[in-house]
């Protein structure tokens, strides 16, 4: 059986009228960590929107295909139940709806099974206390008045509560302070198995301190100019883009 899990096929796509990524290609296998960096504005949220087929981002060329199946043009909740989850910069609010009914009706849409209601809270609370979380945040409204290191630890839960094929984490680190980026390096180790994969777009290096990193890519322009192991990621830190060319 294949280890691929998803294939990134000469990819083009479009936001605005504007062409923003130019020639993507990407191979990830069942349990690597990919990260994904790039200075402001190089497509890396689009890729990731792209993935998830974002109707805001159009596709001109290439395709997607995920654990061996062409996912280019399926609807977006359609690749979240393939396997596919994506954490955003900034996660939304949802009022009236409590984290746990959140997360249980999400599980309920991905699994399409019912939620056993007893090992769900077990899980849940197992969970929370591994990412230091306040149990009393679980029946507030879904990222309403939360702090933005509750809620980028909220998007971790929900990771890990989903258990996907792939995770995707979209500046998951964006504005943390070291503790919070320490609890969602902490997140990912939980998570990542022979089984899956994750995908990391991040500007700061802090958040790969703890992982074991397997490729960086660095995306210029609309296209991955270069790729390497985790000393790529720290070559950036210590050197910026500025070496790097479209």
């Amino acid at each position: 059986m294949s280890s691929n899990l998803l294939e990134i096929k000469d990819l083009y796509v479009n936001a605005e009228d504007k062409e923003i990524l130019k020639g993507i290609n990407l191979n990830i296998n069942k349990g690597e960590i990919h990260v994904i960096m790039g200075p402001n504005g190089s497509g890396k949220t689009t890729t990731a929107n792209a993935i998830l087929n974002n109707p805001a981002y159009k596709k001109e060329k290439g395709s997607i295909i995920f654990d061996n199946e062409d996912i280019t043009n399926m609807r977006t909740d359609e690749i979240a139940r393939k396997g596919v989850f994506m954490s955003f910069q900034l996660p939304e609010e949802i009022p009236g709806i409590s984290v746990t009914n959140f997360l249980k009706y999400a599980k309920n849409k991905v699994t399409g099974k019912p939620v056993k209601v007893f090992e769900f809270k077990e899980e849940l609370k197992k969970y929370m206390e591994e990412l230091n979380m306040n149990s009393k945040n679980m029946e507030r409204s879904l990222n309403v008045g939360f702090s933005g290191g509750e809620k980028k630890k909220n998007e971790i839960l929900q990771m890990l509560v989903l258990n996907p094929k792939l995770a995707i984490l979209d500046e998951t680190d964006s504005g943390l302070d070291v503790d919070a980026i320490n609890t969602v390096s902490k997140g990912i180790d939980m998570f990542k198995n022979k089984d899956n994969a994750v995908l990391i777009i991040t500007h700061n290096t802090k958040i790969l301190r703890n992982l074991k990193v397997d490729y960086v890519h660095v995306l210029v322009d609309g296209k991955i100019v270069e790729t390497g192991d985790a000393m790529l990621a720290k070559k950036i830190e210590e050197e910026g883009y500025k070496q790097f060319k479209a």
